[in-house]
């Protein structure tokens, strides 16, 4: 059983993500195998806000260079979109 703290890695502070707000649209990472269900219970429970939606999607990692090494690659990643439930808004997004 994953606690909710290990669902949300951190939110995503991004123009877009920032523009979203005022639809009740929040940005975040979270963990590559949770679930738009675990996500969900997550943020309700860790925020204490009613969500009405979850959109997730997968970001491939980027090739890398350092000198002259052959690229690597930086890690794919899972960020998810939590639409909020009219009159709940997160107020640690508020002041940025």
């Amino acid at each position: 059983m994953k606690s909710v703290y290990d669902v949300i890695e951190q939110p995503l502070i991004t123009e877009k993500s920032v523009s979203g707000r005022d639809m009740g649209k929040y940005s975040f990472r979270v963990k590559k195998d949770a679930n738009k269900i675990e996500i969900a219970k997550a943020v309700e429970q860790v925020f204490n806000v009613k969500v009405l939606s979850v959109n997730t999607m997968t970001v491939k990692g980027k090739k890398k260079r350092v000198g002259r090494h052959p690229a690597g690659m930086t890690a794919d990643w899972k960020k998810a979109i939590v639409t909020l439930a009219p009159g709940n808004n997160i107020e640690i997004f508020e002041g940025m």
